[in-house]
């Protein structure tokens, strides 16, 4: 097996003596560590790319298969092409901006990781799962601290309500039956696979308990349960098993893109009763024989859940304009 083979690598390895195929398993402020044949070096983005380059998009992100050249120094390349990547994990730029932020490329699987203690936040979660659907990935539910809980069933039942189609579990670092059992089944040679999550719900240590070392720095527990922000840039690890790992920071803000798809995906529950309704154009108001209002009644749907799909659908509403006036204003430059 080549060094490439072991992080995942599905295209060929070898383009010429001058181009090499790398993999990014790492990046921050616009300088990557990239890992090819011939080893592990560090990258930066070519002048052509930087010029043609309009969107955050645009740019390589951890993950990324990306075509390489060398500088002339032994240890460092410039990166000049991006391969097509078959999944992306992507969000709204944190604050007013609609662009988008990237957060990972080519995974598997995505392992979005809620605390059952102050963290625990169904809406919070709807979001998430709203961004794993879209991405191409399979998400997956981890319960985390589940020591921590005394209602575990309970949290579970919950979420299996709302996470159609999505496993989930309870895990503990107290208990290492409770990950190393289950994650096995994700963990397989050349697959990619991400966790994602808020600050301090136990991502870093659950990576290390893989990985069977202390990879990532850890915090300590604060008295009030909650864990410590650790994780500050998106890396890259290689299991002792070939499964390649992404650890990304904790998120304070997760925006939606023009994610219908994943919408639709964790609301099923009312998609499926908005083609019930009478009428196909439906608002869900004053028309009569509509589902939703139907199932809002008899309890079928509760107004939170509800509220948080209208919600979400106007985020992703507000990103489609601003994407509209940006491609206007772009043509209006080409123009002049």
């Amino acid at each position: 097996m080549n060094n490439l083979t072991k992080w995942g690598l599905s295209h060929p390895s070898h383009m010429n003596e001058e181009r090499l195929l790398a993999r990014i398993i790492s990046e921050q402020r616009g300088m990557y560590k990239l890992v090819c044949d011939r080893g592990i070096y560090n990258g930066i983005v070519s002048g052509k790319m930087m010029n043609t380059s309009t969107e955050r998009s645009d740019f390589p992100a951890i993950g990324d298969w990306v075509v390489i050249e060398h500088t002339g120094d032994s240890k460092n390349t410039r990166i000049t092409d991006i391969l097509p990547r078959y999944s992306i994990l992507s969000r709204q730029v944190a604050g007013k901006k609609s662009d988008e932020q990237i957060i990972a490329t080519n995974i598997d699987t995505i392992f979005i990781c809620m605390s059952v203690n102050h963290n625990y936040n169904i809406k919070r979660l709807e979001r998430y799962l709203s961004i794993a659907w879209d991405s191409g990935a399979v998400p997956v539910v981890l319960l985390t601290k589940s020591d921590l809980c005394d209602d575990i069933d309970e949290k579970i039942s919950e979420i299996e309500k709302i996470a159609f189609g999505v496993n989930v579990y309870p895990v503990s670092i107290y208990d290492p039956d409770s990950i190393s059992n289950i994650l096995d089944t994700y963990l397989d040679s050349g697959k990619t696979i991400s966790f994602v999550g808020s600050s301090g719900v136990g991502k870093s240590s659950i990576i290390n308990m893989l990985l069977g070392e202390e990879a990532i720095k850890v915090g300590e527990i604060r008295n009030d349960d909650q864990g410590k922000h650790t994780t500050t840039n998106r890396e890259m690890y290689l299991s002792s098993n070939g499964t390649i790992i992404i650890d990304t920071p904790g998120m304070r803000e997760l925006q939606l893109l023009d994610n219908e798809e994943g919408l639709d995906r964790t609301y099923q529950d009312i998609v499926i009763l908005s083609s019930e309704c009478k009428f196909r154009d439906c608002t869900h108001t004053k028309e009569p024989d509509c589902a939703i209002k139907k199932a809002l009644n008899d309890g079928r749907l509760t107004e939170t859940r509800y509220n948080n799909y209208l919600k979400l659908k106007r985020e992703i509403a507000f990103f489609e304009r601003k994407q509209i006036e940006k491609e206007k204003l772009k043509n209006k430059k080409r123009r002049k």
